[in-house]
């Protein structure tokens, strides 16, 4: 499965658009990482486990994504997007959102 942010690629067309797929997570925060990242709030730096929570979230929604873009019988996804909400206190859904095609070479 090819994936892009491009709309377009090089070297590449689309013979067939098969709409809109999409992948989301809910992710909420360990209450025992939320207490050390607010020492981190006090005194600054990085939210390592913040970091890697939403690096999880990130690739756990792009594999939702992609299995609906398989689904479809797509070889490609194109122009993905990520968004992110907030859903309750110390919860946050990543959103994964992309155009699912069939391409082939020029």
């Amino acid at each position: 499965m090819l994936l892009s942010n491009l709309e377009i690629l090089p070297n590449k067309r689309v013979v067939k658009h098969l709409g809109l797929v999409q992948g989301s997570t809910v992710r909420a925060k360990h209450a025992g990482k939320d207490i050390l990242a607010s020492f981190k709030n006090v005194f600054g730096g990085e939210l390592k486990a913040y970091t890697e929570l939403m690096q999880e979230a990130r690739d756990e929604a792009l594999q939702r994504m992609v299995a609906q873009a398989e689904s479809t019988g797509a070889n490609a996804v194109l122009n993905i997007r990520f968004a992110t909400s907030s859903v309750a206190q110390g919860a946050a859904e990543l959103f994964a959102y992309g155009t699912a095609v069939v391409l082939e070479e020029r």
